[in-house]
């Protein structure tokens, strides 16, 4: 057994007992039959095996499940289940898809965008989710902090939040394929920034709320408002987000308006950072990926996202082989159409395992990716994404026995994966349930859902 230092001995407030096998993430990546989790001050205070379970107030039964680290979202944009599988988009490429969408966003306000981020966190805790990242890039002039709606359902829904306040000042009429209702001016964006930080952003590891800094991309980013966010996010010591690399037209925009591909162009802009983390990056070459992976850029790889557009998958291995943290992102719900982090890791194990062989890439190194390697995106190793003492008390319990699960006695870890759906019996963060026997612990979905779907008719004229 080992214990987080400092903790006193007795009687713990929860233990998670029992089960089949709890996987926990640690240095050492053990995998404990019988384990158990117990919780002090919503921290793991000690992870162990059978026989060694600690005195509890309260006791969560494990048995025929499979324990593992709650699941990090590196990558999404919540507002998009308001437009979810809109038929004008479904067969376009990502040029169409922006032309098809961006006319419904611009009626996007706050509470469209409030509606938006409590179904999809509640969705997301339903895959397994206990922290997630959003990056928001639709801020209009002269409206209301739609970042702050969206923080506002992230507290009351319960599970570890990292707003990103994206930006765009490049509207068609600089020609870039964003609507000019986005632009912004740089300075009033840098000043909305520090605010949202000031304001909002919690540095302690038990953080509920984090702000991180997020212009859109080479398509809606001035090299300008790209360098003072990066700027701004150093003196703050927050973490930055962006697009890189996420469609073959990125390159050729960027040689045209830049002179440079976009790695490049993002490197001389101050973001080859170890607080930077970027979406997608399908299409870095060799070189690219060494300077990438040097400079300790961390990637949200959105398998489900490149597979539905036709545009392809990350280069995983070779990013991780560069010492690129690499996690898992569902992406938007107008792209992926699901917000299931379970339902994104399968597809991710199964298109790497498609490009690379069946040795290349299984179970465990798709629960890396979703677990740690979403932690070191968010700069919060050690913290989320393990089981391990003085880490929060984030994690999921997954039902691995039953109907879906016959015959799958020998290893519980590719069974999570490879058999199901798989849904989570419990999760936990910071030792609270969202989760419960696998309903949401709010009772108030159902209206939240009724409004959301007037929501989404208006933004559809349906």
């Amino acid at each position: 057994m080992t214990t987080a230092t400092g903790v006193p001995p007795g009687v713990a407030d929860l233990v998670i007992g029992g089960a089949t096998l709890a996987a926990t993430g640690d240095a050492s990546r053990r995998e404990t039959p019988g384990g158990w989790v117990a919780v002090v001050d919503r921290r793991i205070a000690a992870v162990g095996g059978p026989g060694g379970e600690p005195p509890a107030r309260e006791r969560i039964d494990a048995s025929g499940c499979l324990v593992t680290p709650g699941l990090v979202n590196t990558h999404h944009h919540l507002w998009q289940n308001l437009t979810r599988s809109y038929r004008p988009m479904t067969t376009t490429d990502f040029l169409g898809w922006l032309d098809a969408l961006y006319p419904l966003w611009a009626t996007l306000d706050e509470e469209s965008t409030y509606l938006s981020a409590r179904v999809g966190l509640a969705e997301l805790a339903l895959g397994g989710c206990t922290t997630t990242s959003d990056h928001l890039y639709l801020q209009p002039p002269n409206m209301p902090s739609l970042v702050e709606a969206e923080i506002a359902a992230a507290r009351e829904a319960g599970i570890r939040f990292h707003a990103t306040r994206g930006a765009v000042d490049r509207g068609r009429r600089d020609g870039s394929p964003m609507p000019d209702h986005l632009v912004e001016d740089p300075d009033d964006v840098l000043a909305d920034c520090e605010r949202l930080v000031a304001h909002h952003h919690d540095p302690s590891a038990e953080a509920m709320v984090q702000v991180a800094l997020g212009p859109h991309s080479v398509f809606g980013a001035t090299s300008r408002l790209m360098t003072g966010v990066a700027e701004l996010a150093e003196r703050l010591d927050v973490r930055l987000h962006t697009h890189l690399s996420g469609d073959l037209a990125d390159n050729d925009y960027c040689l045209s308006l830049h002179g440079c591909r976009p790695v490049e162009w993002f490197e001389s802009l101050g973001w080859a950072s170890p607080r930077t983390w970027v979406a997608h990056c399908f299409f870095p070459d060799a070189q690219e990926i060494r300077r990438l992976g040097a400079a300790g850029v961390g990637v949200a790889h959105c398998a489900t996202a490149g597979l539905l557009m036709g545009v392809g998958i990350a280069p995983v291995p070779q990013l991780r082989a560069a010492g690129a943290p690499v996690g898992i992102g569902v992406d938007g719900s107008a792209n992926s159409d699901s917000s299931s982090m379970w339902l994104e890791a399968r597809t991710v194990m199964l298109a790497n395992r498609f490009r690379g062989g069946p040795a290349a890439f299984g179970a465990r190194d798709v629960l890396e990716l979703a677990t740690i390697g979403g932690a070191a995106c968010l700069g919060r190793a050690g913290e989320i994404g393990v089981l391990a003492p003085g880490a929060n008390a984030d994690l999921a319990v997954w039902p691995v026995e039953g109907l879906a699960w016959a015959g799958a006695v020998t290893d519980p870890i590719d069974a999570w994966l490879r058999c199901g759906p798989a849904a989570p019996r419990h999760v936990l963060v910071g030792g609270r349930s969202v989760v419960c026997d696998g309903v949401l612990s709010r009772p108030d979905l159902p209206d939240v859902l009724r409004r959301h779907d007037a929501a989404a008719r208006r933004m559809q004229r349906c």
